[in-house]
């Protein structure tokens, strides 16, 4: 293997584990390596720039602000009342609620900590109330805050298409998540029922079908924010970017117009936040791109490729040991960073065994979404314990059943490719 490899992955692991942030982390390594080959170093700041001069990355800070909006202006106590009215009769009622409530506001934030934030600050509160135990509100809410990652809009699937090489339709791979989204939801939402059942927890009284109707009606001009997005880009009237956009201005002129639920000092914080996860994102791409020029520049896919295959030339097992890799990587590093970096490591491997690229995306979103919700590095996690004032240890003690949840549907999702590729070629025609 080339020395630079050894060099640029050592001066990696030695930022990281000396606490740099990852994008630093990066950055720094590829000027290593530029140095190391002797090439100019202005080289790696010219590839930098141009991976940050994409013109659909713009849809990435308009999905960002259209969440924080969405978690401010109002729409997530509505979204959380009509998922109440519908299936908070059922044992365990709040923990239904909680499921269904992250598939509505994941399918219109597409952040999974937007998610946890919004749904967590309202239902597990509840949750306790009731009698409900900490540890079943917060390991369910932030478990199933992995549904904006991947219903769409999801900004991580633009980060996959970019990592890709952009050859991969970001259309595609939205409509691809709603299968295995709507699936691993349904999955979390029987592992709920079942301890819900075990653990004695209260049903909500049903409270008839013109408090359901309400409560939609209440919340149809949030909900509409994912017609926008969705009707735009699958009728072919938008692009990804000017759907982001345009469903961005619908969600402000809802919350400011509609529900008047956004004080001045609640879009002050909106923008700050936004602004700030924007620029840590897009320095993410800029020094990612400088990265995987070098590896590259190395063949490192190509490698990584004949190696796996020289392991086994079976798909099942090259595709489980892809996905222990995404599993434990997860666990240890920021999502979108782990998206820059090994799409262009694995997705070479998996084209060569047969998967589709856009099957490998729903793979890797819901590997690295998982890893959201463990430590040390679990930024879903994190939040959803603040909010529920309990200690991570407690929280791992019970959070089992859900992960196996999700692991069911990563299973899924890897081993059947109809499960995300049948909607794309049913709407889009995709033929990949």
């Amino acid at each position: 293997m080339e020395p630079g490899l050894f060099l640029i992955f050592g001066v990696f692991a030695l930022c990281l584990m000396a606490g740099v942030p990852v994008a630093f982390c990066l950055g720094i390594a590829a000027v290593a390596g530029f140095l190391w080959e002797g090439l100019n170093p202005a080289v790696a700041f010219q590839q930098m720039a141009s991976g940050m001069s994409i013109f659909s990355l713009l849809a990435i800070p308009f999905f960002i602000f259209a969440g924080e909006i969405m978690l401010h202006g109002g729409i997530a106590r509505r979204l959380v009342a009509l998922a109440s009215a519908g299936v908070g009769w059922m044992r365990g009622g709040l923990g239904m609620v909680d499921v269904s409530t992250s598939m509505l506001f994941g399918g219109i934030s597409g952040s999974a900590v937007a998610d946890t934030s919004a749904t967590g600050t309202i239902l597990i509160p509840a949750m306790k109330a009731k009698g409900y135990g900490t540890d079943y509100a917060v390991s369910l809410t932030v478990t199933s805050s992995i549904a904006g990652i991947l219903i769409p809009p999801s900004h991580n699937m633009i980060l996959y298409s970019l990592a890709a090489g952009g050859g991969i339709s970001v259309s595609a791979l939205f409509i691809a998540g709603i299968v295995p989204g709507l699936m691993m939801c349904l999955l979390l939402a029987l592992a709920a029922y079942v301890m819900a059942v075990r653990r004695g927890y209260p049903a909500e009284g049903w409270k008839g079908f013109r408090h359901l109707l309400w409560a939609f009606v209440d919340a149809l001009p949030g909900l509409l924010t994912a017609v926008i997005i969705l009707g735009g880009v699958l009728s072919g009237v938008f692009t990804v970017t000017e759907s982001a956009a345009f469903g961005t201005i619908w969600a402000l002129l809802v919350t400011l117009l509609v529900y008047r639920a956004l004080p001045w000092g609640s879009f002050v914080l909106a923008v700050r936040t936004s602004v700030r996860t924007t620029a840590v994102v897009f320095l993410l791409v800029g020094t990612a791109t400088a990265f995987a020029w070098l590896l590259a520049m190395y063949r490192l896919p190509e490698l990584l490729t004949d190696g796996m295959l020289a392991i086994s030339g079976n798909p099942i097992v090259i595709l489980l040991l892809i996905n222990l890799c995404l599993l434990l990587m997860g666990c240890v590093m920021d999502m979108a960073a782990l998206i820059l970096i090994t799409t262009p490591i694995f997705l070479p491997v998996v084209v060569a065994i047969g998967m589709d690229p856009v099957q490998f995306g729903m793979v890797m979103m819901m590997n690295l979404g998982l890893g959201l919700t463990t430590p040390p590095v679990g930024a879903v996690l994190f939040v959803g314990c603040a909010i529920g004032q309990i200690r991570i240890e407690e929280v791992m003690r019970t959070i089992w059943p859900f992960w196996g949840a999700i692991l069911v549907a990563l299973a899924l999702t890897t081993y059947w490719p109809a499960v995300s590729l049948t909607l794309p070629r049913l709407l889009l025609g995709y033929g990949g």
